[in-house]
This record gives structure tokens, C-alpha cells and sequence, in this order.
């Protein structure tokens, strides 16, 4: 049988749980999904996810969290929080986020990073299902303001596969809008369900 999952490197953040990391990874074999690639051995960084084109993203994205046994702290409407599903959600280590309020979601989570000394957040760059032109530069804003890298995840639908990119750095002269365009060409070729990355 195929590995679904690579090991985790000693860095990474740990969820301290046996039944529910078997129970997903069973529900990824059965899915006829997989991780490829190799987790960088670093303890603080920010996880991106595309092409985002449905909410079985999610789904697929969660298992795979939950199967590796590893802690991705996830950025999500509070509204979903707040619904019944919240129940189920609130465990998995997701961050309710309350885009009408006047408050500043970038230093909000730097200021998370600085109080952990291990600590992975996941974002959806594109910040919607539908197919974007242009990607929300929050992920951009969070790296540099927490001073973490930025793991690309490669999500294929046509191989079922989430694949691991290497770590990006920013370049400290780096323009936001130059280090998008770098970023978003790596995911050149990666097709979701319904559509792909496009690049400029």
C-alpha cells in the first residue's frame, strides 16, 4: 500500500492525538489521495494552498492535516465558527477571522507567532472558490511582518495529490509584487477541480 503521508519532520507542530491522524489517513486512502514531497524541518512558517476552486479543498486539505498528526493552524470566516459545524471545527486548530472588524489581521498574527514557539498557519492566497486574476497579498504581509518563510502545497486534482514546494524566503528588498509573481509561477501546471493558477 502506498504511503499517504510522509513522516513529519522533528520541528514541525504536533497534534497529540492517535485516533483521529488513523482515522483520516484511512479516509485519504479510500479518497485515493496523497502528499508528495518532503516537509522542510522548520518550526514557524506559513502554509499556502492552490488552485482553491472548491469547498472539498477543505475537506481533502483538513484530512491531510488531521492524517499527518501535524498542528496547521487555519484561517476561516468566524461565521463558520459560529455555525453548528463549529463544533466539529473549532478542534482542528482553525483561527475565526471577522473580516468586517477595524482590526489588523497582519500584526494579529504575527503577534500569534512571536507567542509560539512553533507554529505553522495555513492560507488560501487566492481567498475565494471562484477563479482570480490576482491573489490577496495577506500571506505576503504576514511572512514579512512574523519573519517566516512560505511553504507552497500543490493541490492536483487530476493526481489527487497535494505536493510540497520548497520553502520560499522573501528577499528583504523585495517588492510585494514582485515576490507574488515569483510565488504564483510555481503553481504553474497544478490544475484544481475546476481550474488551475493562471500567470501572468
Amino acid at each position: 500500500m502506498r504511503q499517504v503521508v510522509p513522516p513529519l519532520p522533528p520541528q514541525a507542530p504536533r497534534i497529540r492525538n492517535r485516533f483521529w491522524p488513523w482515522l483520516c489517513r484511512g479516509l485519504l486512502r479510500l479518497g485515493g489521495w496523497q502528499l508528495k514531497g518532503e516537509f522542510p524541518d522548520l518550526p514557524k512558517l506559513i502554509v499556502i494552498g492552490a488552485p482553491h476552486s472548491t469547498n472539498w479543498d477543505g475537506v481533502w486539505g483538513l484530512l491531510m492535516k488531521v492524517g499527518l498528526g501535524i498542528d496547521i493552524s487555519i484561517m476561516i470566516k468566524r461565521e463558520l465558527l459560529d455555525s453548528p459545524l463549529g463544533i466539529i471545527l473549532r478542534p482542528l486548530g482553525l483561527i475565526p477571522i471577522d473580516r468586517g472588524a477595524a482590526t489588523d489581521i497582519v500584526q494579529q498574527m504575527a503577534a500569534r507567532f512571536a507567542q509560539h514557539e512553533r507554529m505553522w498557519l495555513g492560507i488560501t492566497p487566492e481567498g475565494t472558490r471562484k477563479k482570480v486574476t490576482h491573489w490577496k497579498s495577506g500571506f505576503l504581509r504576514i511572512a514579512r511582518a512574523a519573519e517566516v518563510p512560505i511553504l507552497p502545497v500543490f493541490i492536483d486534482y487530476p493526481s489527487k495529490s497535494f505536493t510540497l514546494g520548497a520553502p520560499v524566503y522573501l528577499g528583504q528588498d523585495e517588492r510585494d509584487e514582485d515576490a507574488m509573481v515569483r510565488i504564483r509561477a510555481l503553481f504553474r501546471g497544478y490544475r484544481g477541480k475546476h481550474h488551475n493558477v493562471d500567470v501572468d
